[in-house]
């Protein structure tokens, strides 16, 4: 498929939004090293940055021509790369500061979170693009797909939390296995997810519907609603964190409540379209591909078998 020429906005965007994390980060990284070794690490870090640069040049043109067409193939790409490289510096800022927890402010370091819960979660906004999902015409269903993208957007920021136990400081250090294996399972979580619901708009095509994005929801009810209680529930009990969230655990509860009922009026509904009566899916997918300034034909209207002759004017 050939792709439309980029929307250089979107490039703009969101080269703007994953070179200002990484900027930062490289801040982060540079600071926390004193004498010749900081040079040796400003080197790496810029030599790094060029060779991300010029992936990210054709990269982010790719998505930027991609925002225009149902897929969100270069966009999960993009995400990959991005995730696998900030998370690398920042591995390194966390160890940094797990040798020295008193060598930074706390300020700094909520100053880190900070940037993190904008940048993340905004990057994933900017690669979806619903503004520009000319196809998903109906207010009805762009709101819709609006609750789903914030939903995402609020799980990472879950994920976020409960990595930045790790480098803000805390009374009493958690054990090497628990800090390191609590740090590789946000990881992968932040990997992985967001590309799950990428790829579920694009499956759809130009016929996207809310309602059967299903396979992101059920990933997510385990592992972020339910594992991330247990894992604030082990911090609070065991290791008497008293920073953990439980604003979040609230969130979770909550989460597991409402995608019970999602769930089930999924279910019912998919009972209620049976293959042999396809009338309610044909009209949805009707639905989503009408134009704002047309309406919808009644569903029990059938078109007649023959066309009328057109009326000749008569010119008197």
């Amino acid at each position: 498929m050939v792709l439309p020429p980029p929307d250089k906005r979107h490039v703009c965007l969101t080269t703007i939004v994953i070179m200002t994390s990484m900027a930062f980060m490289d801040a982060y990284l540079v600071e926390q090293n004193q004498g010749p070794r900081k040079i040796g690490v400003c080197i790496i870090v810029l030599v790094g940055d060029i060779c991300f640069l010029i992936v990210l040049r054709y990269v982010a043109v790719w998505v930027g021509a991609e925002v225009r067409t149902a897929k969100r193939g270069y966009a999960m790409i993009l995400w990959f790369l991005y995730i696998f490289v900030l998370e690398i510096k920042l591995y390194f800022v966390f160890q940094n500061y797990k040798t020295d927890r008193k060598s930074l402010e706390t300020v700094a370091r909520k100053a880190l979170t900070l940037l993190l819960s904008v940048c993340v979660p905004g990057l994933y906004l900017v690669l979806v693009a619903l503004d520009s999902m000319e196809y998903v015409r109906t207010f009805r269903k762009k709101e819709d797909m609006r609750g789903r993208l914030f939903w995402v957007a609020l799980d990472l920021l879950d994920v976020l939390d409960i990595q930045a136990n790790l480098w803000e400081p805390q009374r009493t250090g958690l054990p090497i296995w628990a800090e390191g294996l609590m740090f590789f399972y946000c990881y992968i979580l932040l990997l992985i997810l967001p590309c799950v619901s990428l790829s579920e708009i694009s499956v759809q095509g130009e016929h996207v519907s809310p309602q059967k994005m299903m396979l992101y929801p059920v990933l997510s009810l385990v592992t972020i609603n339910i594992v991330t209680i247990l894992i604030r529930g082990v911090n609070m009990v065991l290791f008497q964190d008293s920073r953990v969230s439980t604003i979040f655990i609230g969130k979770n509860v909550v989460a597991i409540a409402t995608k019970a009922c999602t769930f089930l009026e999924y279910r019912r509904q998919v009972k209620e379209f049976s293959p042999q009566d396809p009338a309610g899916i044909a009209m949805e997918i009707q639905q989503n591909s009408v134009p704002h300034n047309q309406t919808l034909p009644n569903a029990t209207t059938s078109l007649p078998e023959e066309l009328s002759p057109p009326r000749e004017v008569i010119d008197t």
